[in-house]
Parts: C-alpha cells; sequence; structure tokens
C-alpha cells in the first residue's frame, strides 16, 4: 500500500485503571500520548489527516469531534470519526501508544490488502485493534452493516493481516500507572545533574 492514509485516533474513554486521570493529555518524553500519535502518523504520512475522537485540545493539531454520548465506546467513536476521513485508507489507532513509530505503520501498510486490513499483534499473539490500518470504504461498510458495540465484533471478521511487535514492551499502550512510568523511564533520556 503507498496510498495515502488518514488516521482516526481515539481520545475519549473514561481511563478507569489510570483513575479518572485525562490520560491522553498524559506526557512522555515532553509530548502528550496523543500528540506521540499525532507526530507519529503525520511522519509516515506528511499529508495525512488526523480525526481525534475526543475533547477539543489544543494540540496536537486536527479536526476534534466527539460519539454521542461521550465516552460510548470504540464503536461509536469509530462512527464518529470516520466520516471525516477522505484518504483511501484509515489507521485506527488509541491515544495512548507512546511506542508506536513510523516503522510500526510502514508494516501495516506493507501487509495491508484492498480487502483486507492489518493489525498490530501483541507478544502473545493477540491483536491490538486500536493500532491498525483498514481500506476506507471496506471500514466504511462493515460499519455500516454493524449494530453491536464489539470492535472485535467488527473488525475481525474483515481477516486483517497480523503484523508482530518484536521487540516491543509486553503492553504496548498506557493503561495503567505502572505503564506509565515504565514509558517514561524506557522514553525519557535521563538529565544531566
Amino acid at each position: 500500500m503507498s496510498e495515502h492514509l488518514d488516521a482516526v485516533i481515539l481520545a475519549g474513554g473514561a481511563a478507569t485503571r489510570m483513575g479518572g486521570l485525562d490520560k491522553p493529555g498524559l506526557t512522555v518524553a515532553g509530548r502528550t500520548l496523543l500528540e506521540h500519535v499525532a507526530v507519529t502518523v503525520r511522519a509516515h504520512d506528511p499529508d495525512a489527516g488526523v480525526i481525534v475522537v475526543g475533547p477539543d485540545r489544543d494540540r496536537p493539531r486536527a479536526v476534534y469531534v466527539r460519539e454521542d454520548p461521550p465516552g460510548a465506546g470504540p464503536v461509536p467513536a469509530l462512527r464518529a470519526g470516520l466520516p471525516n476521513v477522505r484518504a483511501p485508507w484509515c489507521a485506527l489507532l488509541a491515544a495512548d501508544l507512546p511506542y508506536l513509530r513510523p516503522d510500526h505503520l510502514a508494516a501495516l501498510a506493507r501487509a495491508a490488502t484492498p480487502t483486507n486490513g492489518a493489525v498490530l499483534v501483541d507478544v502473545s499473539g493477540r491483536e491490538q485493534w486500536l493500532t491498525g490500518l483498514w481500506r476506507t470504504e471496506v471500514l466504511r461498510e462493515a460499519l455500516a452493516a454493524y449494530t453491536r458495540r464489539s470492535l472485535y465484533g467488527l473488525l475481525g471478521p474483515l481477516d486483517p493481516a497480523h503484523v508482530p511487535l518484536p521487540g516491543a514492551p509486553d503492553t504496548f499502550d498506557v493503561d495503567t500507572p505502572e505503564a506509565l512510568t515504565r514509558a517514561r523511564a524506557d522514553l525519557e533520556k535521563p538529565t544531566d545533574a
């Protein structure tokens, strides 16, 4: 796949395992978690549109939309964000991926086909549904025919290619205070005393 992509970044969850903190706004290595994801998307494709489903923010530069009701979950969030996608391909991403790199998106693009998307899989082989790349029209058609709330139920039948994450930490996203501490330790350069 060498065509242009847009990204829908889901940033409106309740972050219950983080004690209800504004998880996308937490910082690692001088950027918010949300900014890390948006910067990575634009490093992969400088022309990529970025659609954030979540509260308006000053940064990053993006189109901001909300699902109805706010916090309703990933499928309603995708329904809110997908109409803003103009590119032939859509990256569906969580807002809490500080380890995400342009080469991950490139690997997804290499694995995707016009009929099958691609998702990253963790070290146990489990699909990471919020780190995937999909043909936009295929995703729209699947979403139009889908009436349930499970992201797995929506995306699993699309039979995506599985892209492993060699050398990645056990937890690629930041869902807990411990994961945030680890990401900061891994990604922030120590300052000289």
